[in-house]
């Protein structure tokens, strides 16, 4: 484990393995450097590049300040483009992927990028998803389980009686211990609507991924992401759904589409 220092003075803990063009991996809700996926993910494209998996900020051993601000996520990740060379090339999954397209927008040194379902809402008939300051609330108040109960099923949509089998589960005291880290993905996701007149601000070729066995919302959202960037390729992935997404599935894609 390593640390990089933030312009607001938190440290971000990230792991570094592998050799060559930098790869920086953007984790999204409830998820650290360890989380199976990434951790996985790092290791299938070690061979071919310097990976960085890293804890956002709150969770791990990543440090916090409040109040939460999206830019200060940004400027975790333009630490870490830094700490590896000065630019770097990215993939951000779920609401990591959404963090990401808000950093190339705002001009980071991100070479090429790639996204997997970044969980916003394109039906304008359904309810707005979870907001920061109602997570936030929660939270402060000692209903953590609240929070995730409602992230789970207000934006990741799960069933309510699939969410209260999870509370039996050993995970469970996990995904309460980061509960204040669901308030920073709602910030970074917005109210539902694809951020479309930021987007076409990014300035670099865009791989926007989607998993054929997703819901609709999730493959809608990965459709409209993509229809708003200047430079952008939409790619389902046979098989995959958000939440259960193989990290062998994603590994050659990617190293294809970061070395063309």
């Amino acid at each position: 484990m390593q640390h990089v220092t933030s312009a607001d003075g938190t440290p971000i803990a990230y792991d570094r393995t592998g050799e060559g063009p930098a790869v920086v991996l953007v984790g999204g809700a409830f998820g650290d450097r360890r989380e199976p996926t990434l951790a996985g993910l790092a290791a299938l494209l070690a061979p071919s590049f310097t990976v960085c998996v890293y804890d956002r900020r709150g969770r791990g051993d990543s440090g916090d300040v409040h109040p939460y601000a999206v830019e200060r996520e940004i400027d975790d990740l333009a630490a870490l483009v830094a700490a590896l060379g000065g630019e770097a090339l990215v993939f951000g999954g779920s609401s990591g992927g959404a963090l990401a397209l808000e950093a190339a927008a705002r001009g980071l040194p991100i070479t090429r990028l790639a996204v997997f379902e970044p969980p916003y809402v394109t039906d304008p008939a359904r309810p707005p998803l979870p907001g920061e300051k109602e997570l936030t609330a929660l939270v402060e108040s000692g209903f953590r389980d609240q929070a995730v109960e409602l992230f789970l099923t207000g934006g990741a949509d799960l069933p309510a009686e699939m969410v209260a089998q999870m509370r039996a589960q050993p995970f469970w005291a996990a995904m309460e211990d980061v509960a204040h880290t669901l308030a920073y993905e709602a910030a970074v996701v917005g109210p539902g609507p694809v951020p479309a007149e930021r987007l076409a601000g990014v300035g670099v070729p865009v791989l926007v991924l989607a998993g054929s066995e997703s819901s609709p919302r999730m493959r809608d959202a990965a459709a409209a992401v993509t229809a708003a960037l200047p430079d952008a390729r939409l790619h389902t992935l046979e098989g995959q759904a958000h939440g259960a997404l193989d990290p062998a599935a994603l590994a050659d894609l990617l190293t294809r589409f970061f070395t063309a």
